[in-house]
């Protein structure tokens, strides 16, 4: 009975620090979706056995390393919450491990799901060829003209960085939208605003800029590409 409580035990503190992470870490949250998107892309595609167990290797080490990097982090401002030389490096070596994870899961990724997506990238390129190419550098403009001139009112931050709306996220959720329009494809479009998240969530990390200056950059980008695409198909 004692070996099945420290057992109990055992298991509950280790849901204990898998749940600590999620609640405290940005990037866990960011591959819990990711890996959940990824997942529900294998069940679409019918990937076989080898496929998704390949698949739930490479999720397990951007988690496994994601969590050691953590405890690193929270020992190491135990140890010394100062600035210290040594303890950056140990901490930059421990990102560079999520680093080169998160790498290997995005090729493993790639090379499992090409032959699902190299019809629907052809399609892409297809429409982007029979599409005006200046249709899409006048909604690029648009948008970054009305990014400099919010900028302008507001007078924080640098035309580049920083200061109110995001010019990144403007700029991504923008190029989302025309996407979209172009490929007319379910998958290719939650792809495209996949990467137009991970562009703002960026801004946020970086304390580049604050949510609503993310959530403002993305609601001009995406309007303006709309608003473009709309009066064309008029």
């Amino acid at each position: 009975m004692k070996l099945i409580n420290n057992l109990i035990k055992s298991f509950n503190y280790a849901v204990n620090g898998i749940i600590y992470s999620l609640k405290h870490e940005r990037n866990m949250k960011i591959h819990l979706i990711i890996s959940v998107i990824v997942l529900l892309f294998g069940i679409f595609f019918s990937l076989n056995k080898l496929e998704l167990l390949i698949l739930f290797i490479s999720i397990t080490l951007v988690f496994f390393s994601e969590m050691i990097n953590t405890a690193i982090e929270r020992l190491s401002d135990l140890v010394n919450k100062e600035y210290h030389p040594t303890i950056k490096i140990i901490k930059d070596v421990a990102a560079g491990a999520v680093l080169i994870t998160a790498l290997n899961a995005i090729v493993v990724g790639y090379i499992i799901f090409f032959n699902d997506i190299k019809p629907l990238t052809l399609n892409l390129l297809q429409h982007i060829q029979q599409t005006p190419i200046h249709l899409t550098f006048i909604t690029l403009i648009l948008i970054i003209l009305i990014v400099i001139g919010v900028k302008s009112q507001f007078n924080k931050g640098t035309p580049l960085q920083g200061g109110m709306p995001s010019g990144h996220s403007a700029l991504a959720f923008g190029v989302m939208i025309i996407i979209s329009n172009l490929a007319n494809d379910a998958l290719i479009t939650t792809l495209a605003l996949l990467m137009a998240v991970l562009i703002a969530q960026s801004r946020i990390e970086g304390d580049i800029h604050t949510p609503w200056e993310v959530i403002s950059g993305a609601m001009i980008g995406s309007l303006i590409g709309i608003l473009v695409f709309q009066l064309v198909n008029l």
